[in-house]
This record gives C-alpha cells, sequence and structure tokens, in this order.
C-alpha cells in the first residue's frame, strides 16, 4: 500500500513536524513499507491463534499474605543509638520554623 504525499504532509501537520522535501519523501517511502509490512501480517492464518493480551503466561509474582509474629519491640529500640517513649528518634530533617 503505497501512502500519498498529502497523507505524509497531513501526518506530519498532525505531528507538528516541519519536513523537508528529502524528508517528506523519506517518510513517505519509509510509511509505505511499514504499511505494506502490516498487509503482509493480514494475510497470515490465525483461526487456530487465541487472542492474547501478554506473550507470556501472566500471574500474581507476590506471596499470600500471612500473618506473622514481628520482632519484639524491645530488640529493635535495643540496637538504636537514640529512643524516646517506645520509638526510634533521630535528627530532624527539616529544621523548626524560625531558626
Amino acid at each position: 500500500m503505497r501512502i500519498s504525499r498529502a497523507e505524509v504532509e497531513h501526518i506530519a501537520h498532525l505531528a507538528r513536524l516541519e519536513l523537508g522535501e528529502r524528508e517528506m519523501e523519506q517518510l513517505q517511502n519509509d510509511l509505505s513499507k511499514i504499511l505494506e509490512y502490516v498487509a503482509l501480517l493480514d494475510e497470515l492464518d490465525t483461526t487456530d491463534v487465541l487472542p492474547t493480551a501478554h506473550v507470556v503466561v501472566k500471574g500474581d509474582p507476590l506471596r499470600d499474605d500471612e500473618t506473622r509474629p514481628s520482632f519484639p519491640t524491645e530488640d529493635i529500640l535495643g540496637n538504636a543509638p537514640c529512643t524516646q517513649d517506645g520509638y526510634l528518634r533521630v535528627q530532624a530533617i527539616f529544621p523548626k520554623r524560625g531558626q
């Protein structure tokens, strides 16, 4: 299928492309070849091919959520350099207003 010059100009306009004469001819040839290739794909017999959304079989790669005991708070806080009221105490990232 050969694409016309007018169609190339229309596509260039939609894509907001400013093309020179040589670029216009090259794009016309390239788009024509792409359309010819797609036309070849249309000739394939796909009656026994199931429609697919993905090339590979997709599954849930995540494990099931399972409730399990966490580390004891005392063990976690025991490794921290500074704690306060059962929480980790860290240096402020943002300065307080007025400083």
